[in-house]
């Protein structure tokens, strides 16, 4: 049973004259699911030019599903932060830039994906590892920590800050201490009897 008469990928096959188990897509076909007629969901691209608008909705869904994506492919290299110090940069790998450099807080969406399908550097292409849709999950989230480590008070909603300067500032609590224990004078341990120092009676 562990070898099965059955062709697997890339074996040689006796039937064909190219001796190839695995044929070749008929011309003029197109698989299932492989059609990508959208250049901009599938490159980042709009002709020549990088993509400067997302081809796909952003919401909350979509940087939760980016930073799950983040944290698995991207923080080895690019830290949590996306500062660049991850942990196997820390162990001697070449240092990526950080995401909050002024280039890169301005770098169109597209550029992101095309980094990530292709690989730029030292870094590998991710094509095979990460769907599309996930590439743009991922620049979602990177979006949102650009934002984060170089945001200001002026980035706040006006209602949600006249929400905060409404709210009386709590006064800070003292650390609370755990009670102090009294102290008792040790009880008398009874000695036995029969060793030295006992007095006959």
């Amino acid at each position: 049973m562990h070898d099965q008469p059955k062709y697997e990928p890339l074996e040689k096959s006796r039937f064909f004259t190219d001796q190839q188990a695995s044929r070749p897509l008929v011309a003029g076909t197109v698989a299932r699911g492989q059609l990508h007629d959208d250049a901009q969901f599938y490159t980042g691209k709009d002709g020549a030019r990088m993509v400067e608008a997302f081809p796909v909705a952003v919401d909350m869904n979509l940087v939760r599903r980016g930073q799950e994506r983040f944290n698995i492919y991207c923080t080895p290299c690019h830290s949590a932060l996306g500062d660049g110090n991850g942990m196997i940069v820390q162990r001697g790998f070449r240092r990526p830039q950080t995401f909050h450099q002024p280039r890169l807080r301005n770098a169109p969406p597209g550029y992101f994906y095309d980094v990530i399908t292709n690989g730029f550097g030292a870094m590998p292409d991710y094509r095979a590892q990460i769907p599309p849709y996930d590439r743009w999950a991922i620049i979602a989230y990177i979006r949102a920590l650009q934002l984060s480590q170089n945001a200001s008070h002026t980035d706040v909603p006006a209602a949600e800050m006249q929400r905060m300067q409404a709210e009386p500032e709590q006064p800070a609590r003292p650390e609370q201490q755990p009670p102090a224990q009294e102290e008792h004078a040790p009880s008398p341990v009874p000695r036995p009897r029969g060793q030295a120092g006992d007095q006959p009676r």
